[in-house]
């Protein structure tokens, strides 16, 4: 068996034609608005890709590129700001911070209705409750990007393997609200490859290279792959991007999503895609007044 490969380029690009259709339709373009502090250059890289899709599709973007040395009060003034500016449809702070700002206080600061990310605790509460809201764009991605390729979600044994409130828990969340039957594990799970094989639908998002072999798979199974790990080449050769799922895995599952150019390009399109939703909400509101 050879798995079926899921790249993510097809489905990001049907979900950013979908985000532009609904761009169009409003009054106004939905604007997005981004924060960076200090010039780490992975953060440099991510705030410009996003900038640019943003324009492709027809968003407004606007990037707050702050030094380093901001304070944490500064930083919190801006978000005041911009969650009284009705111009600003989603907000969003490129994480890491630096280590002298409280991440938990700049993404608690953001207007909920705003937040792009889906990380604010209101919409964390939504979400569990089932209801709508911004929803967390990798977790979100995915299960676009299952849809885009027909793969049933309904009924399925679900196991999320990672419990980060970034990618794990949300997306455990989000396939319950499909009715999978969801089990959440993780690294430390006892005999974790007895869990994995019951999963007609894997889903790993560790951040250990090749944590999930061949053994550890159902036949057939398709399995989203999360982590993205740097890791040295052979003898010393040159570092290469690798997945949480060995590649060998291909031989056992029906479907697999490839690493890189599999989930990752899902979560920059969903973040355009909840910009467009938290405009047309927040149009909405303001036709309702």
């Amino acid at each position: 068996m050879t798995a079926r490969p899921l790249p993510g380029a097809p489905a990001a690009e049907a979900l950013l034609a979908e985000t532009a259709a609904r761009a169009a339709r409003l009054p106004n373009p939905p604007h997005l608005v981004m924060v960076r502090l200090g010039e780490d250059p992975a953060s440099v890289s991510y705030v410009r890709g996003k900038d640019r899709k943003a324009r492709e599709v027809g968003l407004s973007s606007t990037v707050h590129a702050l030094p380093e040395t901001t304070s944490q009060a500064e930083l919190l003034d801006l978000i005041a700001r911009l969650n009284a500016d009705d111009a600003v449809n989603g907000i969003l702070v490129q994480l890491p911070l630096p280590a002298h700002v409280s991440e938990q206080a700049v993404l608690h600061a953001i207007d909920p209705r705003k937040d792009v990310d889906g990380f604010h605790p209101l919409n964390v509460g939504e979400l569990w409750a089932g209801r709508p809201a911004l929803r967390p764009c990798t977790p979100a991605g995915i299960l676009y990007l299952l849809d885009h390729y027909g793969l049933a979600i309904a009924g399925q044994r679900a196991v999320v393997v990672g419990r980060s409130h970034i990618v794990g828990r949300p997306l455990a969340a989000l396939l319950l609200e499909r009715d999978a039957t969801v089990t959440i594990a993780h690294s430390r799970t006892r005999d974790l490859g007895a869990v994995t094989r019951e999963a007609d639908l894997l889903l790993v998002a560790v951040g250990r290279a090749h944590l999930i072999t061949p053994e550890m798979v159902k036949p057939g199974a398709t399995v989203i792959d999360v982590g993205i790990n740097r890791v040295p080449g052979e003898g010393g050769g040159k570092a290469h991007l690798t997945g949480d799922v060995h590649p060998d895995v291909a031989e056992v599952a029906g479907a697999l999503t490839p690493v890189p150019g599999g989930v990752g390009p899902m979560t920059i399109a969903q973040l355009l895609a909840n910009t467009a939703s938290a405009a047309e909400m927040q149009a909405s509101r303001l036709l309702s007044r």
